[in-house]
């Protein structure tokens, strides 16, 4: 999120309008209320299982801001198509693999597990589907001896900081070739 808001700059076509968590102690929204940004915190833990009812909360906070982008990062809730519907082709999302590989979670573990040479990340259009948006661009890295899980995260969320300002900057300019990095 910082990443994304720190390049939002200059001739960018884009501006961060609010900054939303469903936790209250993010690191993300404390950077956010010091900068300026605009935050909106709505915790899913009392609406239990009742998504739809958490998504009309996070809708009915984002609806004042009239936003046309929205950039989930470690938003790590899993989005009904009832909310998804209305921003399709306007959501986007980054994911810790090369996708289609490796949707949902521990990627880096299953990537070693698998003994993949390479690995990465890939920001995409969200759809209904988990982590099954068309690509908007990837970045690969290579995979190590002696890697953990953590040094392969560490090595691509470095990959991440680049892949998705540089995609969000030409997606809100209206290209959506994908980017390769």
């Amino acid at each position: 999120m910082r990443a994304l808001v720190e390049d939002m700059t200059g001739d960018h076509a884009a501006r961060a309008a609010v900054i939303v968590s469903n936790n209250a102690d993010a690191g993300g929204i404390a950077w956010a209320k010091k900068n300026g940004i605009a935050t909106e915190v709505i915790d899913h833990r009392p609406f239990g299982a009742d998504r739809p009812a958490f998504e009309a909360a996070i809708d009915a906070a984002l609806a004042p801001y009239a936003l046309d982008i929205i950039c989930l990062a470690g938003f790590m809730r899993v989005l009904t198509a009832g909310f998804v519907a209305p921003w399709q082709g306007r959501m986007l999302n980054i994911h810790p693999s090369l996708l289609p590989k490796y949707k949902g979670l521990h990627t880096h573990a299953r990537a070693l597990a698998a003994g993949d040479a390479e690995h990465g990340c890939t920001v995409h259009l969200v759809t209904p589907a988990l982590d099954d948006g068309p690509i908007l661009g990837q970045a690969r890295v290579p995979v190590e001896p002696g890697d953990t899980p953590d040094t392969l995260a560490a090595r691509v969320l470095v990959q991440e900081h680049r892949l998705y300002p540089a995609v969000l900057r030409r997606f809100a300019a209206g290209q959506t070739e994908p980017v390769t990095l």
